[in-house]
């Protein structure tokens, strides 16, 4: 059963204190910063945002109860994922509403994890689910995205590292953050009819204004958890 061991000592908590400690946190989210303020950096960084909003709409449907068919990246960073079910109804209302706020949900929840010793837990989700979604990519660009996100994963996974782990966590959920709050400006200046608040206006009536206000709400949420536990790293 020695696989079995080695599986689970890449799955567990981890068993010390693994929390950054000031210099390091001060140097990971200035690295985190450069690759959302630095224009060419964010056309590449950006395409993981995208791909956490897609899998957002992913995973919900599917826990909704709806069939995720596919998904593909664009080269102008948009992205699509396709998931089959009822076209109106509580399904298609939280599958369609999910792909904004999950890389800010997702990007508190690693920040708040790594400071706590989970890092390799979420992980070896991420990982699954990654795995899982690769045999849906329906584009030349997702693949390549999903073999990169995949392999980066596997291999932090498997040599596993508490601090390093830790600090891709906290950079990544910082980059995811403040990538969300990049994409909600975009889709609030967004007033076409296929955009995601438009088309969930279209299923309710809700009007879209709150849809995007729903969206802001969350995002700020997540904003809030990560500088209350970056505020307090530095104390």
């Amino acid at each position: 059963m020695q696989w079995f061991e080695a599986v689970r000592d890449r799955v567990v908590p981890a068993a010390g204190d693994v929390a950054l400690t000031s210099p390091r946190l001060v140097l990971v989210l200035a690295v985190a910063l450069v690759l959302v303020a630095v224009r060419p950096l964010w056309r590449v960084v950006r395409l993981t945002v995208t791909l956490v909003h897609e899998l957002g709409h992913a995973v919900v449907g599917i826990l909704v109860g709806r069939q995720f068919t596919g998904f593909a990246l664009r080269g102008d960073m948009s992205g699509h994922a396709v998931t089959r079910g009822r076209p109106r109804g509580p399904g298609r209302i939280a599958s369609t509403w999910s792909g904004y706020p999950m890389p800010a949900l997702l990007g508190a929840l690693m920040v708040w994890a790594a400071g706590r010793g989970w890092a390799a837990p979420v992980l070896t989700v991420g990982l699954g689910v990654l795995l899982f979604a690769f045999v849906r990519v329906r584009s030349v660009l997702t693949a390549l995205v999903m073999v990169a996100a995949i392999a980066g994963s596997a291999a932090l996974w498997w040599w596993r590292d508490d601090a390093l782990q830790t600090q891709v966590l906290v950079g990544l959920g910082v980059v995811l953050v403040v990538g969300a709050w990049r994409h909600l400006g975009a889709v609030l200046r967004d007033h076409s009819r296929s955009s995601d608040p438009a088309v969930l206006a279209a299923l309710t009536p809700v009007p879209r204004a709150l849809w995007n206000l729903s969206y802001v709400v969350v995002c700020a949420l997540a904003t809030w958890v990560v500088t209350a536990e970056v505020v307090a790293t530095l104390r």
